[in-house]
């Protein structure tokens, strides 16, 4: 990626990334952000989220301001004019300054002779903002998901799609996990108000939600592992665990650390082992546990194989947080809706089974299982766990919740939680 001070042409370049080469932005944005100040790193991944977040919308009005979508060579600049848009339309950036700064991201990213059309474009752009505004927002685009998503979320939850999408389109509220170990969740709120901001508690006993997110740097003691930030859906997991002091537990798909940190939290004296598929994902988890000051077993292996990496090993309690399209979390990233595709939910069911077939074994007699994902697609939650149940005499579904005998489905909600999936199991 070229090298420059103008956050628009960086953008569109991290843009092209994902949409076009199927790059995560959770992966590339980081490396970005290193070498900006906190300020223009948090625009950054304002511009970046915002405008995979608006995608279809995006799309449809350059398709009304431009006779000829930019292709090959000029690929980027198609990005740029969406950055432009997304700065327009929903930031409090002032226009003039929005259109300075992108039509001058055309110039460092080495398209001088294009300037006059972006500058034309997006003049253009607000000069009709309401009629073309009116014509776009029309029919499925409106509702800035995929179809082939719709389609499922429709025939999923014909009652619910329409709050689960526009809980998708919102920016995610910050919710924080108050360590218990340290302080309660009232005495370490008393820190935050007395540093003039305000959060709210949630449902589970840890949780608050930021009154509006802030840098980790503004929290009290998050240096000192006085609090994490963790979605409240997310806290549940370990939660519905129900650790104990002295028991073996097997945090399993456990990269960044945070529902293992948790469950240490709740039982600072279990012996827990973290195992992830991913080498470099691990890294997160030894910095969670080193900035909270705890000790876990870390290890790197595939849960299909566990033998590979813990032997015969058994479990008194095994929290699996299963690979999954995370279309529960899309609020949160937004370039799910464009790098997953309708053949993933398949493939993501049978990786899923593969698993809870070869961890079950490891669960000790009288054992619990939390089996949890992030999506709200019921291949992957109530019928994954119904085919489980049906196959395996020794399982017993716990009823949780507001949930099923086969799971809890939670959606996401603008000020609550993002949508999960939880099966509490117990082995006979």
């Amino acid at each position: 990626m070229k090298k420059n001070n103008n956050l628009r042409s960086l953008a569109a370049q991290l843009i092209e990334r994902v949409v076009d080469k199927g790059e995560s932005l959770s992966a590339i944005l980081p490396a970005a952000q290193k070498a900006l100040s906190d300020k223009d790193g948090a625009l950054l991944q304002e511009l970046c989220f915002g405008v995979m977040r608006t995608l279809p919308q995006l799309e449809a009005l350059i398709g009304k301001l431009m006779e000829r979508t930019l292709t090959g060579k000029q690929r980027v600049l198609h990005y740029l004019l969406m950055v432009g848009l997304y700065q327009l339309l929903y930031t409090r950036v002032p226009a003039h300054a929005a259109l300075a700064e992108t039509v001058a991201g055309a110039e460092v990213l080495k398209r001088a002779n294009l300037k006059g059309l972006l500058n034309g474009v997006l003049r253009q752009f607000l000069r009709q903002q309401e009629a073309l505004l009116a014509e776009v927002d029309q029919g499925t685009q409106r509702y800035w998901h995929p179809g082939w998503l719709l389609k499922r979320l429709q025939a999923a939850w014909p009652e619910q799609w329409q709050h689960i999408v526009e809980a998708n389109n919102q920016r995610p509220p910050m919710w924080l996990r108050v360590n218990r170990q340290h302080h309660s969740r009232d005495a370490w709120l008393a820190l935050l108000q007395a540093a003039d901001k305000q959060a709210f508690p949630g449902d589970a006993p840890d949780a608050l939600r930021l009154d509006s997110p802030a840098p980790v740097s503004h929290l009290p003691g998050f240096e000192h592992g006085w609090v994490t930030v963790q979605d409240l859906s997310a806290q549940r997991c370990a939660l519905l665990l129900e650790p104990q002091n002295g028991e073996s537990i097997l945090d399993l798909c456990a990269a960044p650390g945070g529902k293992t940190t948790h469950i240490l939290e709740i039982a600072p004296q279990a012996k827990v082992l973290a195992v992830d598929i991913d080498q470099q994902r691990l890294l997160r988890v030894h910095e969670n546990l080193q900035r909270l000051d705890m000790q876990a077993e870390v290890r790197q292996g595939d849960g299909r194989t566990p033998a590979e990496w813990c032997g015969e090993m058994q479990f008194d309690r095994i929290l699996l947080d299963a690979p999954c399209s995370a279309t529960g979390v899309i609020r949160r990233h937004p370039d799910i809706k464009w790098l997953r595709r309708d053949r993933d939910i398949a493939e993501l069911a049978i990786l899923q089974r593969e698993i809870l077939e070869a961890i079950w074994p490891r669960l000790k007699s009288g054992g619990t299982m939390i089996y949890a994902t992030c999506s709200i697609l019921p291949e992957e939650n109530h019928q994954q766990i119904s085919t489980f149940l049906a196959a395996h005499s020794d399982a017993v579904a716990e009823t949780l919740p507001q949930g099923q005998a086969n799971g809890w489905q939670v959606f996401p909600t603008v000020d609550g939680g993002d949508g999960f999936f939880y099966a509490k199991l117990m082995k006979k």
